[in-house]
């Protein structure tokens, strides 16, 4: 019988990745301020990997996402991500909906809420069902080469007494470089399955399409620090 650590260590990896992966157009682990164009869908692929032994702690999730625009300012999301570790093999499948509060491109301003629930779908991934509530704003400065600010608060609902902190802040950069490459960036405060700062990538393949490569730091405990990996489309 695996011993009641390791299966916590399990579940707090894929709660962790799924978070960071949740069905909503995303920096890295947080929102932004995007919606899906209306009668669109985008497609993501994702991975998640700590590349040691499981012995030490390895890990390998896998996600599959979809967002679809409902209108010019509503976005709704599915999503089903699954981990090993070498002893147990959580699921878990994420339902989003999100709304565009303000969107000013003369002033680079623009603002959403969102609501998103994480669904255990086997024993693995527990028994509780959590829901996260949020608000963000960002700001685009042009004469920066483009660089967007963002900001938000999260509050997360049913989360038992061992979630932590029930919630905290948002922040996140998103800041060109060349026409194809931007350097991001996304903070969440908190001790919980939330609290991750990243940094990495994003290359632009096409118009439609791009490729983001990340590394995740977790607030509290180096060990649970991981590499993560997207691919998206947009149709």
């Amino acid at each position: 019988m695996p011993k009641i650590n390791d299966v916590m260590r399990t579940i707090f990896f894929i709660l962790a990745f799924a978070a960071a992966a949740s069905a909503q157009l995303t920096v890295i682990n947080t929102s932004s301020t995007d919606i899906q164009p209306a009668q669109m869908f985008y497609i993501e692929a994702d991975l998640a990997i700590k590349p040691t032994s499981y012995a030490n702690g390895g890990f390998q999730s896998y996600g599959y996402r979809t967002v679809y625009g409902l209108d010019k300012k509503t976005e709704v999301g599915v999503s089903v991500f699954y981990t090993r570790d070498g002893t147990t093999s959580p699921v878990e499948a994420n339902f989003a909906i999100k709304r565009q509060l303000i969107a000013s491109e003369k002033h680079g301003i623009a603002s959403t809420a969102g609501l998103t629930a994480y669904v255990p779908l086997n024993k693995s991934a527990g028994s509780r069902t959590v829901t996260v509530g949020y608000v963000n704003i960002s700001k685009t400065f042009d004469k920066l080469r483009g660089l967007r600010l963002t900001a938000g608060a999260y509050r997360a609902f049913n989360t038992g007494e061992d979630f932590g902190d029930k919630g905290g802040i948002t922040l996140a950069f998103e800041q060109p470089l060349f026409r194809r490459v931007s350097v991001i960036g996304d903070w969440s405060s908190g001790k919980n399955r939330f609290g991750y700062s990243a940094a990495g990538l994003n290359f632009a393949l096409t118009k439609r399409q791009n490729l983001t490569a990340a590394y995740n730091w977790v607030n509290s405990g180096a060990g649970n620090n991981f590499l993560s990996l997207f691919y998206s489309n947009s149709f």
